[in-house]
């Protein structure tokens, strides 16, 4: 299938969109205001640690992830387990940083963490783009802001293994 682009406004599709690819039926690109009037809303109050700032205290709001990538019909069978637990999903920020979560951490019958963010201490994040944050994290390394690609893929052994 194509990549759509989520109807908005032309004027509207700006740096704030990412692209939502890879092992997955329907590639998508969203923006902040797709992704929270899409999607319920979860909050997520935070504390985590930050290497040049100290610790950090923060209410993030948005949808959850896994709800955000089925829509885009990962290509692994929903009901085997086993075989969602190998997926990684990849995302990249507008300033190179770039980070991995597992699928199993963002599953309801695993990890069940939210991990999407459109509001950032009640202030909607439509400029900024959206953020990816990790609550279980005590550091904050694994947030990545001005989310631009999540790129969904099965882990594969080399041949050799």
């Amino acid at each position: 299938m194509g990549r759509r682009t989520a109807s908005l406004p032309a004027h509207t599709v700006q740096r704030c969109t990412f692209e939502l690819c890879g092992d997955v039926a329907q590639p998508v690109t969203l923006s902040v205001a797709d992704l929270r009037t899409g999607w319920a809303q979860h909050r997520a109050e935070v504390v985590f640690d930050c290497a040049t700032n100290g610790p950090q205290h923060h209410v993030f709001q948005g949808p959850l992830l896994r709800e955000v990538v089925a829509a885009a019909r990962p290509t692994f069978d929903p009901r085997r387990r086993k075989e969602r637990s190998r997926f990684l999903l990849s995302v990249s920020g507008m300033d190179t940083h770039h980070a991995v979560v597992s699928w199993a951490e963002i599953d309801a019958d695993f990890g069940n963490t939210p991990v999407l963010a459109t509001h950032l201490d009640d202030e909607e994040l439509d400029t900024a783009g959206t953020q990816l944050v990790v609550p279980s994290d005590r550091c904050g390394a694994r947030y990545v802001s001005a989310v631009t690609r999540i790129r969904l893929s099965a882990f594969r052994l080399p041949a050799d293994h």
